[in-house]
């Protein structure tokens, strides 16, 4: 008798634990959120109050350089201006030359304008020619 009161009851009973399970499990899930909210909140007023800080930090070193280039009267002075021509690029440049680089292809390595190569070429031949010219003038007639 008790068999047969039990076995219609069993999948009831069964139903029943499922359903405490799952509130169990929601309850605890629910928990964990809270809990994390929680944290997150914590970490964010965490986090405002260092950007707050951060900002007042900064404001005052702003404060403190202008106070620095009002004493000071004058700004740094600008850096002089590059000399356009690199001398160790003229070497390069004539280098390339020499081992029978073309002129594009020397501007292109170099990362140099190739109107400035071919200058640079130019000059080279020239003085190259000058001395020659006067090597020769300078030599004794026999």
């Amino acid at each position: 008798m008790h068999d047969r009161l039990l076995i219609p009851l069993l999948p009831l009973a069964l139903i029943a634990a499922g359903l405490l399970a799952s509130i169990g499990l929601f309850l605890s899930l629910k928990w964990e959120l809270q809990k994390g909210r929680r944290r997150l909140k914590q970490e964010l007023l965490r986090a405002q109050a260092e950007n707050r800080q951060l900002k007042q930090q900064m404001e005052e070193i702003a404060l403190r350089l202008e106070d620095a280039e009002d004493r000071a009267g004058v700004l740094v002075p600008p850096a002089p201006p590059k000399s356009g021509l690199n001398l160790g690029r003229r070497t390069q440049v004539i280098r390339m030359w020499r081992r029978g680089d073309r002129a594009e292809a020397i501007a292109t390595t170099l990362n140099l304008p190739k109107n400035e190569v071919e200058l640079l070429l130019k000059v080279h031949q020239l003085s190259v020619n000058a001395g020659r010219l006067a090597a020769a003038h300078s030599q004794p007639v026999a």
